[in-house]
C-alpha cells in the first residue's frame, strides 16, 4: 500500500502543477480557470463522506479499484483535452472519485492495530509525500517536451492503471486477519475487540462474503444505507473532532496562503526562495513521518496529548513566523513546523477513529477529508480579507483559529482520555 500511494501522487503532482498553465493555453480566461478549480473542490467536498462510506459497504477492494480506475480514466480524458470543454469534463471523475489514499488509509486501519495505526499512518504519509516532492521536478521536466502536457496527463493515467493492478496483486487472504484478531484477542480491551471484529468485517467484505451481497444489491438500497451512516456520524459526540480539524487546517493554510508574497514584502526575498524553503519543509515532512513510531512510544501512545502538545506548537511557531524580524526566524519556525503539522494531521485521524468506536472507518476518514475540504474553500476568502490589512493578517488569524481549537480540546479533555485510557488499557 506504501508503493501505491507513492505512485499516486507522483503521479497527480506531475500534472498538476501545469493545469492552469495548459488551460489557459486552451484560450480560458482566468475566471473560466478559477470556476473549473472551484467545482473540481466542490466535488470533492461532497464525494468524499459519500466514497468513504461506500467503501465500508461493499468493501475496500472493489471500491478502491473502482476509484483507481475511474482517476485513470479522468486523467487519460486529461491527456486528449485540446478545448477547454473536454478539460472540464475530465475533471469529473477525478473530483468525485480521486479518493484512492482516503481508502487506502482506511483499509491500513482495518490491518493494522489502534497501538501501531499512528506509526503506519505516519509511514503512509511520507511515502505519498516523497511522491509529492519528485513529481513536480519530472513534470516540469516532461513539459519541456513538445506536447509535453498531453505526454505528462497519460504518464499519469498509466501510473493509476499500474496501481490498479498492484491493488489486484494485494494479499486478499483471511490468514492475516486470523492472526491479527488473535493478537488483537489477546489485548483483553473491549476496543481492541471491537477493532478486531472491524477488521474480520472489513477482510470478509474484501473477500467476497460481505461484498457478494452489498456489490450487486440495488444501487438505491447502497444509497440508502450509505445515508443512513452519514446520519450516524452526523448525530453522534464527534461534532468537536471535526471542529479542531477545521480549525487547524484553516490555520495552516492560513499560514501558506500568501507565503510567497509576504516573504517578498516583509523581507524582500524572491518566490524562487521560498519555493526552495516549502520544498525543504516538504522534505523534513517526510522525515517526521518516519519519526513518528519513536515520538508515539515516548508519549506512550496517548494520541490525545500528543495531538494538544503538536497543535500548541503549531500555533506557537505561526506566532513566532507573523512575529518574525528576519529571514532566519521564519526559516526556524518553517522547520519545526513541517514536524509538528505532519504529527498532528496523523495524530488528528487516529483520534477520529479512536473516539468513533464502532463507526466505520471509511466513512469517518471521508467526514474528515471533506472538513478539510471546507478548510480549503474558506481559508483563501479568509486569507484575502486578513491580507487588506496586513502581510501578516492571515497568520496572525491562524494563531486565532489554532487557539480556538486548543481550548477545545482542553475543555473535552476528560471525553478523550476517558477513551484513550481504553485503548492503552494494559492486559
Amino acid at each position: 500500500l506504501f508503493l501505491p500511494s507513492f505512485q499516486d501522487l507522483f503521479g497527480v503532482s506531475m500534472v498538476v502543477p501545469l493545469m492552469n498553465l495548459h488551460i489557459k493555453s486552451l484560450g480560458a480566461s482566468h475566471t473560466v480557470a478559477g470556476i473549473i478549480g472551484s467545482l473540481y473542490g466542490i466535488m470533492q467536498l461532497f464525494s468524499s463522506t459519500f466514497v468513504g462510506c461506500w467503501s465500508d459497504i461493499v468493501g475496500r477492494r472493489y471500491s478502491l479499484l473502482a476509484c483507481i480506475l475511474l482517476s485513470a480514466l479522468g486523467y487519460f480524458l486529461l491527456g486528449t483535452s485540446t478545448t477547454v470543454f473536454l478539460f472540464a469534463i475530465s475533471r469529473v471523475p477525478v473530483g468525485i472519485f480521486k479518493h484512492t489514499l482516503s481508502i487506502s488509509k482506511a483499509l491500513l486501519s482495518d490491518l493494522v492495530s489502534e497501538r501501531d495505526r499512528p506509526l503506519v499512518m505516519g509511514r503512509f504519509n511520507a511515502a505519498s509525500s516523497v511522491g509529492f516532492i519528485l513529481g513536480p521536478v519530472v513534470g516540469g521536466y516532461l513539459t519541456e517536451l513538445e506536447d509535453g502536457f498531453y505526454q505528462t496527463s497519460f504518464i499519469c493515467a498509466s501510473i493509476f492503471l499500474l496501481n490498479a493492478g498492484l491493488v489486484w496483486m494485494l494479499p486478499w487472504s483471511e490468514e492475516n486477519t486470523g492472526n491479527r484478531e488473535k493478537q488483537q484477542g489477546n489485548k483483553g480491551t473491549d476496543s481492541f475487540s471491537a477493532k478486531a471484529n472491524r477488521d474480520l468485517h472489513s477482510k470478509s467484505a474484501a473477500n467476497g462474503a460481505v461484498a457478494s451481497d452489498s456489490l450487486f444489491q440495488s444501487p438505491w438500497v447502497q444509497v440508502a444505507t450509505v445515508l443512513k451512516r452519514i446520519k450516524g456520524i452526523a448525530c453522534s459526540d464527534l461534532w468537536d473532532i471535526f471542529l479542531v480539524r477545521l480549525l487547524m487546517s484553516v490555520a495552516i493554510l492560513l499560514y501558506y496562503s500568501n507565503f510567497s508574497l509576504a516573504l517578498d514584502e516583509r523581507f524582500g526575498v524572491k518566490p524562487l526562495f521560498a519555493g526552495y524553503l516549502m520544498s525543504y519543509s516538504s522534505a523534513l515532512g517526510v522525515l517526521a513521518g518516519c519519526l513518528l513510531g519513536p515520538i508515539t512510544r515516548l508519549y506512550q501512545h496517548n494520541t490525545y496529548r500528543l495531538l494538544l502538545h503538536s497543535s500548541t506548537l503549531t500555533c506557537t511557531l505561526i506566532l513566532l513566523y507573523a512575529s518574525a524580524l528576519s529571514i532566519w526566524m521564519v526559516i526556524l519556525s518553517s522547520t519545526f513546523l513541517a514536524f509538528s503539522t505532519t504529527i498532528g494531521r496523523t495524530c488528528i485521524i487516529d483520534l477520529e477513529l479512536t473516539i468513533g468506536g464502532n463507526e466505520a472507518s471509511g466513512t469517518l476518514l471521508g467526514v474528515g477529508q471533506s472538513v478539510t475540504s471546507v478548510g480549503r474553500i474558506v481559508a483563501p476568502l479568509l486569507s484575502g480579507i486578513a491580507q487588506e490589512f496586513s502581510p501578516c493578517g492571515p497568520p496572525s488569524l491562524g494563531v486565532g483559529l489554532a487557539l480556538v481549537a486548543i481550548l477545545i480540546m482542553n475543555a473535552n479533555k476528560q471525553k478523550y482520555c476517558s477513551r484513550g485510557n481504553v485503548k492503552l488499557k494494559n492486559p
